[in-house]
């Protein structure tokens, strides 16, 4: 009864919350112009992960990506929340599977696919660019696209990424960066690169 609950009803139940606010904030989207065809590893911080579905369905609306999530527990419910609102999943992460994560990535982009990244999931510290990312764009040649997203009203728990979840009726900005290179950069650089982007647009 317990896994049902975590796997079905509570996924469903979070995905209508977040349409719902979703829906009734005024949105604001800030995006480059891609190749749709262009498969891209898509990046955004663990705290802001909520709306970024809508934020890539924007930038693709027939595109498909998969979400590299933890296979702790915890990332269950996550998994099928994210499924109900258009995104597959790739489990696994720098504590839990990551070899397999980092195959399956890999087998996804050249594929044609795109994949998303939190780098500083799934327990930080926040903000931080974990080895992950930099190692499938360089084994790709897939560029990078930094996500955010900030709300004017929202809650923001006291969790160590400082999680945001937006109000209902204020406006969402939403930010895509020019695609990212860094096949030239060592792991150092590029961790510290990707970094200075992603907090460009950042919540505090």
């Amino acid at each position: 009864m317990k896994l049902f609950l975590v796997t079905r009803v509570v996924p469903f139940i979070m995905q209508l919350i977040v349409r719902f606010i979703y829906l009734t904030n005024k949105k604001v989207f800030h995006h480059p112009e891609v190749n749709p065809k262009e498969p891209f590893i898509v990046a955004f911080w663990h705290g802001e992960l909520l709306m970024q579905p809508f934020n890539y369905q924007r930038l693709k609306p027939k595109g498909k990506v998969s979400a590299m999530i933890s296979e702790h527990k915890d990332g269950e419910a996550i998994t099928k929340t994210v499924e109900y609102l258009g995104i597959d999943s790739i489990r696994g992460s720098s504590t839990r599977g990551g070899a397999k994560a980092l195959i399956g990535a890999i087998k996804e982009l050249k594929a044609g696919d795109d994949i998303a990244i939190t780098p500083d999931g799934p327990r930080g510290p926040r903000h931080s660019v974990a080895d992950g990312i930099v190692a499938i764009s360089q084994k790709t040649n897939a560029r990078i696209l930094v996500f955010n997203c900030r709300p004017t009203r929202y809650w923001q728990f006291n969790s160590w990424d400082k999680f945001i979840i937006p109000k209902p009726f204020g406006k969402l900005e939403f930010f895509i960066q020019e695609p990212l290179d860094i096949s030239s950069y060592t792991v150092e650089e590029a961790k510290e690169l990707i970094k200075e982007k992603m907090l460009i647009n950042a919540m505090k």
